[in-house]
């Protein structure tokens, strides 16, 4: 069973409390009575003291019977006799009944005596005892004493009236013992609320910082412990939280590592399936072909020259492939560096198209640009110089027979988009999403014909990518659109 802190520290203050009461009343019900006893014949003493004072300060039979009044110091207020044993004579008493009293009074005196054996008491000799009164049913506390003078002296008190203030003194004491354990209950349930309500504080604020939320405070009232222990718990959730942060950021640097690892890797293997199956044809076709050489399978010219020309081509075509996969390596894995410059991009489109002639000699393709006024873009002139010669080597793959392509620009703010235009057959839509994915080629029956190996338009796209600009492809009526776009006005 669960019990509370404020439960614990007022059942401890209450049986605490309980325990001294307890000790207090067995020292009271046992100690008491002997003190006012002792503290009564204490008294008594006094009275017989006063009285051998003043019978040794005087003849005794000169001293007048009624000067003693006031004059023996009785602070008990007992009954005193003085009698004259020698002569039977009573010389003086505090009260003036002649009767039971008087004759109870030397009842004791004679039992003393006897008790003595006949021995009188010596002179300032006492002796003090507890009797019981069978005439009058009472107790008395009786001190039976021998004056210097040789008088006899007895002084009674009653008991009663001690064991009356005794008992008195008990009740008020375990009414008061009483009260004082309810009190102390309440008190210290209340006194007990002032440590545990901002315990129950700190309770409440812990389990919500075990729920990770760190945005619950302890309020601090006070500068004791427990507020101390509310300064700590605020520092505590600081720092867990910033600690937690930080864990949560280096665990998703951490996850961004394993991702581009992972991606690195499935590139890594990729990329060697995709070589290892580009490579495999021409390099098949230039060793049959330099077997063949070898061998002497043909005597004439025309042949050798066809074999020559096969391999010369085949190695031409491994040679470019290798070369854009050593671009596109460096662009996509940051190892080249991009210069940004300001250059004329109808002058570098021209330059293009003037080193690309006998592709437009060879077919009977036209080709179309119109624009003649400068045009001045901020990027990389090396990697849009490439980039629009992948696009325009695709075109010229791409265009119907007699077909057109046409190079031009549309305006945006601040940007410039580079459009390629070939007349010919749309892409398919499940094509269009893959096109510039490195190795993908969307007619594959038609790439040994003019060696297309699917990195060019990859090649584009990582340099687009690194410029941070758009790049993409769409469909038109009677063709396709290649674009991308460039600055006009320097990036901020």
């Amino acid at each position: 069973m669960k019990i509370s802190i404020r439960m614990k520290i007022a059942l401890m203050v209450v049986i605490f409390a309980s325990f001294i009461v307890a000790v207090s009343w067995i020292v009271c019900n046992v100690a008491i009575e002997r003190v006012f006893v002792n503290k009564l014949k204490s008294n008594m003493v006094t009275t017989y003291n006063s009285c051998n004072k003043l019978f040794n300060e005087s003849d005794s039979y000169d001293i007048d019977v009624d000067d003693l009044y006031g004059k023996i110091k009785n602070p008990a207020g007992a009954i005193v006799l003085i009698i004259d044993i020698d002569n039977n004579k009573i010389y003086y008493t505090s009260i003036n009944d002649n009767g039971k009293m008087i004759q109870s009074l030397y009842r004791i005196i004679d039992s003393v005596i006897e008790a003595d054996e006949g021995r009188n008491l010596n002179d300032s000799e006492y002796i003090i005892q507890r009797n019981h009164d069978d005439t009058i049913n009472s107790d008395y506390y009786d001190l039976v004493g021998k004056l210097d003078n040789g008088f006899i002296t007895i002084i009674r008190s009653p008991i009663s009236e001690v064991e009356s203030f005794v008992d008195t003194i008990k009740r008020v004491f375990n009414y008061i013992a009483a009260m004082l354990i309810i009190f102390s209950a309440f008190f210290v349930l209340f006194l007990s609320s002032i440590f545990t309500t901002p315990l129950k504080r700190l309770s409440h604020s812990a389990r919500r910082m075990a729920d990770l939320d760190f945005d619950t405070k302890v309020k601090v009232y006070t500068k004791d412990e427990i507020g101390e222990l509310g300064e700590c718990m605020n520092e505590l959730s600081l720092k867990l939280e910033d600690t937690i942060s930080q864990l949560k950021t280096a665990n998703l640097e951490l996850e961004k590592d394993i991702e581009e690892k992972r991606k690195i890797d499935d590139m890594r293997k990729e990329f060697l399936s995709h070589v290892s199956h580009e490579l495999k044809t021409p390099i098949a076709l230039i060793q049959g072909y330099a077997e063949g050489l070898k061998d002497n399978i043909f005597d004439d010219k025309e042949n050798m020259d066809f074999y020559s020309d096969v391999i010369i081509d085949e190695s031409k075509k491994m040679n470019q492939m290798v070369q854009k996969l050593i671009t596109l390596n460096e662009i996509e894995f940051g190892n080249s560096n991009i210069k940004i410059e300001r250059f004329d991009i109808v002058e570098l489109i021209k330059g293009v198209l003037n080193s690309t002639k006998i592709l437009t000699n060879e077919s009977d393709v036209k080709v179309v640009f119109d624009e003649k006024a400068p045009v001045f873009v901020w990027a990389d002139e090396f990697m849009i110089e490439e980039a629009f010669t992948n696009y325009l080597t695709n075109a010229f793959h791409y265009v119907c027979d007699g077909g057109l392509i046409k190079i031009f620009f549309e305006e945006k703010e601040n940007i410039i988009r580079l459009c390629v235009y070939n007349q010919g057959n749309n892409i398919e839509d499940e094509d269009i999403d893959k096109l510039f994915v490195k190795f993908y080629k969307s007619d594959k029956s038609r790439s040994r014909e003019y060696g297309g190996n699917g990195i060019g338009l990859s090649i584009v796209a990582a340099t687009m990518q690194a410029h941070g600009k758009e790049y993409g492809v769409y469909n038109v009526s009677d063709g396709v659109v290649f674009y991308f776009d460039l600055d006009v006005n320097m990036p901020c």
